[in-house]
């Protein structure tokens, strides 16, 4: 049984990755209902937190059904970083996660995210500092290292469950690679393999079919696997996973049907959590994925992705439905 502190996540969780207008709460709740195991916020911009952007503010939306749910946040500055820890546990999330691994450059140059891979000082003394200054576990999410030549993360997991992170996602990529490339898990089984490491390790980067999931905990041994792109418009992705575990076989895909009913249940979250207009647009990018290798459907993903109004789009799901079932 993994456990963040004690919280029981089952054997080999699957965790919905926090990714930027991505992860927001409609979209948790799908993969929650398709059997990820824990889910987290996209992530939060301590200064803006503090400074209470609204959109920063919106973040912290999290639902009991979603738990055991993660709020992400990310910063370099000491002082902004323990407000923030302050304002997020009031959320009451089941966890913080503290972001040491996005590559963007706005985030990088101000020496957040995989900025701070550059000064693994400050790296552990934020960890220490917040981990001191909530009831709330602290876990974090981080890279290899900042490139090849300066990979230490067997030392730095070490280091942040010393001061008492209570879990490690790690990415399988340098920041200098950003999402190039193949991701290198073996580095992050040396992190699981280290005889002094007792919290779960759980591996990320390039899990997009159920058997590299298989692969992930079976030969390389982690403690689960945090799925990002690969969900993206394909909620049921843990579904298949978790099928293909039992089973060892494949799960069919989901029919034209299902495929119109989560697209539409999902339109509809989106416009009831965040207004029709900014409900419209962020559930744009998850259009492709869920019509994904239908032939000849150009003309309607087209008339999905620039409609701007939630009539016309619901009478295009209509429309699929028709054709195409």
């Amino acid at each position: 049984m993994v456990r963040i502190g004690d919280i029981e996540l089952g054997n080999f969780p699957l965790l919905l990755a926090p990714m930027e207008d991505v992860s927001d709460p409609p979209f948790r709740a799908l993969c929650k209902e398709q059997g990820a195991n824990v889910v987290y916020t996209e992530f939060i911009s301590s200064e803006g937190l503090i400074r209470d952007a609204t959109k920063s503010v919106q973040k912290l939306d999290i639902y009991d059904k979603e738990r055991p749910v993660g709020i992400q946040i990310f910063g370099a500055n000491l002082d902004s970083m323990l407000q923030t820890v302050e304002i997020v546990t009031r959320s009451n999330p089941d966890f913080i996660d503290i972001n040491y691994g996005c590559p963007v450059k706005k985030v990088v140059n101000k020496g957040a995210g995989a900025g701070i891979l550059k000064d693994i000082p400050l790296m552990v003394k934020l960890t220490d500092a917040m981990v001191k200054h909530t009831h709330i576990p602290i876990t974090v999410k981080t890279r290899l290292g900042w490139d090849n030549e300066t990979i230490q993360i067997i030392e730095i997991a070490e280091r942040l469950q010393d001061v008492g992170a209570k879990a490690i996602a790690i990415h399988g990529r340098t920041r200098a690679q950003m999402y190039k490339g193949k991701a290198d898990w073996i580095p992050i089984a040396d992190v699981k393999n280290n005889p002094r490491m007792y919290i779960p390790v759980f591996g990320n980067g390039d899990v997009d079919t159920p058997e590299k999931a298989m692969i992930m905990r079976d030969k390389y041994g982690l403690d689960g696997a945090m799925i990002g792109r690969a969900s993206i418009g394909n909620p049921w992705f843990f579904a298949q996973v978790k099928h293909y575990f039992k089973t060892g076989k494949h799960l069919a895909p989901p029919t034209i049907a299902q495929r119109v009913e989560t697209a539409k249940r999902h339109l509809q979250m989106a416009i009831d959590w965040n207004g029709e207009r900014a409900g419209l647009f962020e559930t744009r990018r998850h259009y492709t994925n869920y019509f994904k290798g239908i032939p000849h459907f150009k003309e309607y993903r087209l008339k999905m992705v620039t409609t701007d109004s939630k009539e016309e789009i619901f009478q295009v799901f209509k429309e699929v439905l028709a054709k195409f079932s």
